[in-house]
């Protein structure tokens, strides 16, 4: 009986949830479709905030970093590649984002994983753009453990564009590419 609290809890959040990313058709919902700041095409852009000289001169990255111009789920192509992703190709970096659950099967001591922007919990929405993966594999010896947190990962980040590829070279809404970005990871705290 003690438990029943924390359900209590866990569904009021999946409602939130559910009525924020439009689920349930209750009037909350219906007055937030109406606004005009919730339109996708008048809504104000998110700011993106690139690394600066002096953080890029350490390695220190950040998913801005890695944008470049491509349609959601569209082909890829390597001239797409900024020359910021140009000058950071090969070169030691520290990067911050989530584990993606579904990209390991083990708790602990995985050699590979999806690095993504956010987790995708709640309110985020369903897929991620191209530039906002990134394929771990760790190497030598090294190993990561999973967390719900967000982790900063260390290694040598390499442009890819043929090792994650769909089979058959098109996956989802003309997608071709899984990822085009790999960190040999050498840390992950």
């Amino acid at each position: 009986m003690h438990h029943l609290p924390r359900f209590r809890f866990s569904l009021q959040l999946v409602i939130v949830c559910a009525l924020l990313v439009g689920v349930l058709p209750l009037g909350l919902n219906r007055a937030a479709a109406e606004d005009p700041a919730e339109d996708p095409q008048t809504r104000p852009k998110v700011e993106i905030r690139l690394s600066s000289a002096a953080q890029l001169a350490k390695g220190e990255i950040n998913f801005d970093d890695l944008k470049f111009d491509i349609e959601k789920d569209g082909a890829f192509d390597e001239s797409m590649w900024t020359e910021r992703l140009k000058t950071i190709n090969g070169k030691n970096v520290k990067l911050r984002g989530y584990i993606l659950p579904a990209s390991t099967y083990q708790d602990r001591g995985f050699k590979q994983f999806v690095l993504v922007r956010d987790n995708k919990e709640c309110c985020f929405g369903p897929g991620a753009a191209l530039y906002d993966c990134v394929f771990v594999n760790m190497v030598g010896d090294h190993t990561a453990d999973f967390s719900t947190r967000p982790v900063t990962v260390e290694g040598k980040f390499v442009l890819d564009p043929e090792t994650y590829k769909y089979p058959g070279g098109k996956g989802p809404r003309g997608a071709t590419h899984m990822a085009v970005f790999r960190i040999e990871g050498v840390k992950v705290k």
